[in-house]
């Protein structure tokens, strides 16, 4: 078997009265968190997905969903373990992920090393992330809210 690349997105607006959480960290100084069925991680939702569809497992919607109240408010970090795991099942070794997640806010250059240590351990391989704005540009760029694009390489376990 070859090796497999699967894409991930995840998207979700701002919501006042719940904690930030984007790559796995919490953002305290934030005043608004995101919106979702669990923390509205992004980062650790678009890195779940990508993993997933490199296995053909699928996406966090199809594995999970919604209506499980098991995962209500769960973290980003429990679901990324979570779906590792089932893709290690699947007979599947994640060789690597890369995340980037799109937004005007939380800034998160001081603590990229500390966010691809806590996602990197919950997959169990390496995990780049890095962050962009677009510069005014569509509701990421308005702060309205977070999306982040992953990509990630399994190879035959």
């Amino acid at each position: 078997m070859l090796p497999r690349v699967g894409v991930g997105v995840d998207v979700h607006p701002f919501a006042p009265g719940r904690p930030m959480w984007v790559a796995g960290l919490h953002w305290p100084q934030e005043d608004v968190g995101l919106s979702g069925h669990s923390d509205g991680d992004v980062a650790a939702h678009a890195c779940c997905d990508a993993i997933l569809t490199a296995a053909g497992l699928g996406d966090l919607g199809a594995q999970i969903g919604t209506s499980d109240p098991v995962w209500a408010g769960a973290s980003g970090v429990a679901l990324l373990t979570e779906m590792a795991g089932r893709v290690r099942e699947a007979g599947w070794r994640i060789g690597n992920v890369s995340v980037q997640v799109v937004g005007v806010r939380p800034r998160m250059a001081a603590r990229r090393v500390e966010a691809e240590q806590v996602l990197g351990e919950a997959c169990g391989a390496p995990v780049s992330v890095a962050a962009k704005t677009t510069d005014g540009l569509g509701f990421t760029g308005r702060g309205e809210g977070l999306a982040a694009f992953a990509t990630a390489l399994l190879v035959p376990a």
